[in-house]
């Protein structure tokens, strides 16, 4: 198997750090060690410690969505599919590994009012999630799609929380199912 690269291995590094310890309390000498490279070599591929973070970000956003929208495409009827969003954040905390929380909402509620490329992709994220469940949603009920959203984002929210609080110990599977039942679906998915 051939070794990771230096730039994998930097991202693997922060990924590991920002979104486990915190980004503010991670400094790049930290990310530099962890990764097994020199501080300089980190300033010359990514530019600065945002620079780095907004590549952490771009990253796992690109496998989020390869991951929720395989989920959604795998889906057996419309409203599986607008649910396919709480078996997706189980697969991709197994094939991606743990962190707090959403590395998302992680980098909001640490850098507010920021406005660069890791606060652009945040809201690259926001922006997925509310137009692949709208899209969802209006396959499943069009009449109602913008209710769907709501519910849906508000109990994927709870679920991202749940993470960071650590309970409930799982709490993908029980968000489908809270979601569905406030949307009066049986909830008859896969997520268990």
């Amino acid at each position: 198997m051939a070794r990771p690269d230096t730039r994998t291995k930097a991202l693997d590094a922060a990924e590991r750090l920002f979104f486990g310890d915190g980004i503010a309390v991670t400094g790049i000498d930290a990310v530099a060690r962890e990764a097994g490279v020199s501080v300089v070599t980190l300033y010359s591929h990514f530019g600065s410690k945002d620079g780095l973070v907004g590549a952490v970000l771009s990253r796992r956003l690109e496998a989020w969505d390869e991951v929720w929208q395989a989920h959604v495409d795998s889906a057996e009827t419309p409203r599986e599919a607008v649910l396919a969003v709480f078996d997706a954040v189980t697969a991709f905390r197994s094939a991606a590994g743990p962190t707090q929380w959403c590395t998302f909402l992680a980098t909001a509620s640490e850098r507010p009012g920021a406005d660069d490329e890791p606060a652009r992709l945040v809201s690259r994220d926001t922006t997925l999630l509310h137009e692949r469940l709208h899209r969802c949603a209006e396959d499943a009920d069009s009449g109602r799609a913008d209710e769907i959203v709501a519910v849906v984002t508000m109990v994927y929210n709870g679920v991202l929380t749940s993470l960071l609080r650590g309970a409930p110990d799982d709490p993908a599977p029980l968000g489908r199912r809270v979601a569905a039942a406030a949307l009066g679906w049986s909830d008859t998915g896969a997520s268990a």
